[in-house]
């Protein structure tokens, strides 16, 4: 078992070593964690390919000690272009997956980081943008190894990415297969795009010469994405939705994130009536099971009413009332399993942390939705596309249904939490439908049972529905966990499948968390490549 990295003088935590190094070192120059994790989120766009982009959507939550978050939602809306007649004007009943015209959304995050570093700025930042992207742009230029990881990714979804504009060229060997692990990954024409970034200020990115060279790519290919769509974007700055936890306050993403699933589901367990069931593992029958029961009514809420706020006809923080939660709460059996499956939502994405010397604290993902997003890679800036707007539908009676400038459902949901006591924690994951149950289990195992951090993140893990790389809906569990556990939830009626430890489709967690002394305590998780980095 790892240990719980402890440190002083600030803290990254990262799913590729790399990545949380390049943070680490930002704060070492008395950087924020702010600008630490623009240096990270640059370099993970680099290292990690199928997991995130620059041509992606970010979400973040920055606090600090004595004051609430503020958040940033850096998902892009739908093109003007993409309309539901657009696609069946091009004979198709649905959207597709990948290709150009799965790349319908404009990226977000970079405007996100621009966003982020002006709070820095106000605050105390210090250090020039050239700097911060520095790691990332000699990495994409001389070479990283390939990750195991990526190699599996790129192994499995072959067939369905490698005739895809620019993916064989940046992503394959010269035989046009995957790579092996260890091989070095070179990506020149994203080094240059960082490089003027580095320069010219993320702004070029919607509204310079990056924003032109991108739509004249985007226009050629057969995606809707055109320049006006760049530039008019515009990251928000949302107030985060919060929850009262026992001795702490919670805090997530609101809408269009699934932000307000993960607090439903803390809620609505905390609520959940327990009784006195006398047998061998019953805790751990009690625990596992009404959380499971609590995500299939956390799930059900945010699969009605979660869309683009803007589309909305329900204020979320209805949901997180004490009457809703103990309502919700006391329809839960403690005995029997409700009715399941249910339509997943896969996801592909990074989430880390980071919280510096002076207190301030970050939650941050970037993701590009599937592996690879589009699979797409822009010839002139290297950038790979996502492809979040899948997720809309061409059903006009569809919750999700596709209009221009509407912003997709996200799956994304950066945490942040604040105790009592002094203590202020961040902590997320990938891995989709994933994210809400891991930060569920990552919590209260430290929270309420006071696992040490790394532990709570060790820890087996169970999943209900669909993550990244799966299709299934039942009920996952780390083949870690008792068998005689595996009996009682199956005796209760859920549906059970046993998967490897440490099981890579259970996401990729990390937390952070800052003592009032100053003292901090790290978590990476052993399924990913990742680490933590202290200062």
């Amino acid at each position: 078992m790892l240990n719980t990295t402890m440190g002083i003088r600030g803290m990254v935590t990262a799913p590729h070593h790399m990545a949380a190094e390049a943070g680490r070192d930002v704060l070492r120059e008395n950087g924020t964690a702010t600008e630490a994790m623009v240096a990270a989120a640059a370099v993970i766009a680099v290292v990690y390919p199928h997991m995130n982009s620059i041509g992606g959507d970010g979400f973040w939550l920055i606090g600090r000690p004595g004051a609430a978050p503020i958040g940033i939602d850096a998902s892009g809306p739908a093109a003007k272009l993409a309309s539901r007649d657009f696609y069946r004007e091009h004979g198709l009943a649905a959207i597709p997956t990948r290709g150009p015209m799965a790349a319908l959304t404009v990226p977000g995050t970079i405007g996100g980081w621009k966003a982020a570093l002006s709070h820095a700025t106000v605050e105390r930042g210090r250090l020039p943008l050239s700097r911060l992207l520095e790691p990332a742009i000699a990495l994409a230029r001389e070479g990283v190894p390939v990750t195991s990881g990526q190699v599996r990714v790129t192994s499995e979804k072959l067939e369905e990415l490698r005739d895809l504009p620019g993916f064989s060229k940046t992503f394959l060997d010269a035989s046009d297969r995957p790579p092996e692990c260890g091989a070095r990954l070179r990506q020149p024409a994203l080094a240059d795009t960082l490089e003027h970034l580095g320069s010219a200020g993320l702004d070029d990115f919607y509204r310079g010469d990056i924003a032109r060279s991108m739509a004249a790519d985007l226009d050629a290919l057969g995606s809707p994405l055109r320049l006006n769509d760049l530039l008019e974007y515009r990251p928000l700055t949302v107030e985060p939705l919060s929850l009262r936890l026992g001795r702490a306050r919670l805090y997530n993403m609101p809408p269009p994130t699934q932000g307000l699933a993960s607090l439903l589901i803390l809620g609505i367990h905390q609520r959940v009536p327990v009784p006195d069931m006398d047998s061998p593992d019953m805790d751990s029958y009690r625990y596992v099971h009404a959380l499971v029961e609590s995500t299939k009514k956390a799930f059900r809420v945010r699969d009605r009413h979660i869309t683009d706020p803007g589309w909305m006809t329900v204020n979320p923080e209805t949901f997180l009332r004490d009457e809703w939660l103990e309502a919700a709460a006391n329809e839960i059996d403690m005995t029997r399993a409700a009715p399941w499956p249910h339509p997943g939502a896969s996801g592909d994405t990074v989430w880390m942390g980071a919280i510096d010397s002076q207190g301030q604290a970050v939650s941050f993902i970037q993701s590009v939705y599937w592996e690879y997003g589009a699979g797409v890679v822009l010839p002139a800036t290297g950038v790979l596309m996502q492809n979040r707007g899948i997720s809309f539908g061409l059903d006009v009676q569809s919750p999700q249904a596709l209009e221009p400038s509407r912003r997709p459902f996200h799956t994304l949901n950066p945490a942040m939490a604040s105790f009592d006591d002094g203590r202020h924690m961040v902590y997320g994951t990938m891995g989709g439908e994933g994210q809400p149950q891991t930060q569920a289990a990552i919590f209260t195992r430290y929270a309420n049972e006071m696992m040490p951090l790394q532990k709570a993140v060790s820890a087996p893990r169970w999943l209900l529905g669909r993550t990244w790389g799966d299709s299934t809906t039942d009920l996952k569990l780390e083949s870690r966990f008792p068998a005689s556990l595996l009996e009682q939830l199956q005796a209760a009626g859920h549906a059970i499948e046993t998967v490897k430890d440490f099981d890579s489709m259970m996401g990729h967690a990390g937390a952070i968390v800052r003592h009032s002394d100053g003292l901090l305590e790290g978590a990476s998780d052993p399924r990913s490549d990742g680490a933590v980095a202290a200062g």
